[in-house]
């Protein structure tokens, strides 16, 4: 049994292993969603393929990972220098522009684990540019991959690189961004060789083992300190964008003898639109939502996983069914999700729980021609965070499943023909309270050539709820500016924007906790 000492150097070790990746794949990356706001997630797994470790990246990313891996190995008998790639929703994958890559690692010839990670590309095909289209079934969504090998004992597959290249509308950009991952895929085999050397093979499956355990361990003690008993609650996804409106979330937390099973059942069928959620996305919400109520400082791995099962009814929007369209669930319901596990929580825990932050990740996509070439921009807009017990919520912050950064103007603005007009706090959206939720933003951007645009937002019909007698945020709010025209639009749409025309985001605000002072 290894010491607590052994254990947090083990675990620092092996997560340190995973940052390292983060950075070589930022570093390496072409395109600003990757280089400027870092949407992208690492890890390392056991020899098994449970997760031993992971970096403070994308908790969407993170929580679903585990699953690819499993696909990978379960569809592929990698060998030394292999590399399988994928992005199938129904295979342990997110949404299709997720696209992951996962290589085993061999110390003297024997298999001592895997190292993985996860980026979001900004074109994946499909039918809008961004490929988070309005879809009505994943194949208007763009390439989708099972597990593949694309690199084949240290050589690439041109016919499989070719082919994934050739359904991007940015192939240089989309080449440049999966080489990065790959890179980052060497330097993480690189290091865990090394801390397998180190330790010898037995050692070092006798510590992620063994801080496994003790994730458990500690988790199983955490959810016992929390109140037994069955908490429930619901909210409402805002439509679709295909007509289906008020669509129930509904859960149902058991906590008891250091578990914690959360239920599903009453949740709205799957849904004709986009926003649909697949079980990895579904796990992922619940895995973060736990995580961050664990006051303790608990490993993330496949230890702090066991104590937590879930039960989400096939066919529904947490666990849709093929053919499904899920490029939203990822991004919209992967948030209400995690908004309504932390309401039935708030039951159970009201002195731990804040309100709703924004609740959408307001997705943007743009994307056309300029100066002889293709351009995909996509971006998710910060909005405000909740308010809670004695804190009041951030502003223009990105929060829970999305641990993104933004676009800098001047990336944006050098990288594609846009102008951006304002960026800006959204001043006084933040729901009032004792602790105020915080303040959305506000982007609008100005088109200088033809483009295709996509919004795909949530929380622009049903605000973001407060706690304790606190005050929704505000709703947030789409427009297009077209001359002297000023156009709502709705939170789901794809439109032709031209140039001189401009596109404001307006994001929800956080909801206020307790009741305002008088």
């Amino acid at each position: 049994m290894l010491s607590p000492a052994d254990l947090q150097i083990a675990h620092h070790r092996l997560a340190a292993i995973a940052e390292e990746m983060g950075v070589a794949l930022c570093r390496s990356a072409f395109s600003p969603n990757i280089k400027e706001r870092r949407d992208y997630s690492c890890a390392v797994f056991d020899g098994d393929g449970a997760l031993v470790a992971q970096a403070a990246h994308i908790p969407v990313h993170l929580g679903s990972t585990p699953l690819s891996v499993r696909a990978a190995i379960a569809c592929q008998r990698m060998v030394a220098g292999d590399v399988v790639v994928l992005n199938d929703p129904y295979a342990g994958g997110t949404h299709l522009p997720d696209v992951t890559v996962v290589a085993p690692v061999h110390v003297r010839g024997r298999l001592v684990g895997y190292v993985a990670n996860r980026a979001h590309h900004a074109d994946i095909g499909g039918m809008s540019p961004g490929s988070m289209p309005l879809a009505s079934e994943i194949y208007q969504e763009g390439l989708r991959l099972p597990p593949v090998r694309l690199v084949r004992r240290g050589a690439i597959d041109a016919d499989i690189l070719q082919l994934f290249l050739a359904n991007t509308r940015v192939a240089a950009e989309r080449e440049g961004d999966l080489l990065a991952q790959l890179a980052a895929l060497r330097v993480g085999a690189a290091r865990l060789s090394a801390f397998v050397e180190r330790a010898g093979a037995a050692g070092a499956r006798r510590a992620m083992t063994a801080l496994q355990d003790y994730s458990e361990r500690l988790t199983r003690a955490a959810l016992r300190a929390l109140p037994r008993g069955i908490w429930r609650a619901r909210d409402v996804l805002d439509d679709d964008g295909l007509g289906t409106v008020d669509i129930r979330i509904a859960v149902a937390i058991r906590l008891g003898a250091g578990r914690a099973v959360v239920d599903f059942a009453g949740t709205a069928p799957q849904v004709p639109g986009g926003v649909n959620a697949n079980f990895a996305v579904t796990l992922a919400a619940v895995y973060y939502v736990f995580r961050t109520l664990i006051g303790t400082d608990v490993p993330t791995n496949a230890g702090f996983m066991r104590p937590i099962a879930v039960r989400a009814p096939a066919g529904s929007v947490v666990n849709a069914s093929f053919p499904a369209a899920v490029a939203g669930g990822n991004v919209e319901t992967s948030q209400r999700i995690v908004d309504v596990l932390l309401r039935a929580l708030a039951r159970a825990i009201p002195d731990r729980v804040p309100a709703a932050s924004a609740g959408s990740m307001s997705n943007l996509s743009l994307g056309g021609h300029a100066h002889g070439r293709a351009f995909a921009y996509y971006e998710t807009l910060a909005g405000g965070a909740g308010g809670g017990p004695g804190v009041a919520g951030a502003s223009a912050t990105h929060t829970h499943m999305t641990n993104t950064m933004n676009t800098p103007i001047e990336a944006l603005e050098a990288y594609y023909p846009v102008r951006v007009r304002r960026y800006a706090v959204r001043r006084g959206t933040g729901g009032r309270g004792r602790w105020r939720g915080g303040d959305g933003l506000v982007r609008e951007i100005e088109l200088l050539v033809p483009a295709r645009a996509t919004l795909l937002t949530e929380r622009r019909t049903i605000a973001p709820y407060g706690l304790a007698g606190g005050a929704p945020g505000a709703r947030g709010r789409n427009v297009l500016v077209r001359g002297r025209r000023t156009m709502r639009l709705p939170g789901k749409i794809a439109f032709d924007v031209g140039p001189g025309d401009r596109v404001r985001v307006e994001t929800p605000g956080g909801g206020g906790f307790g009741r305002p002072p008088r």
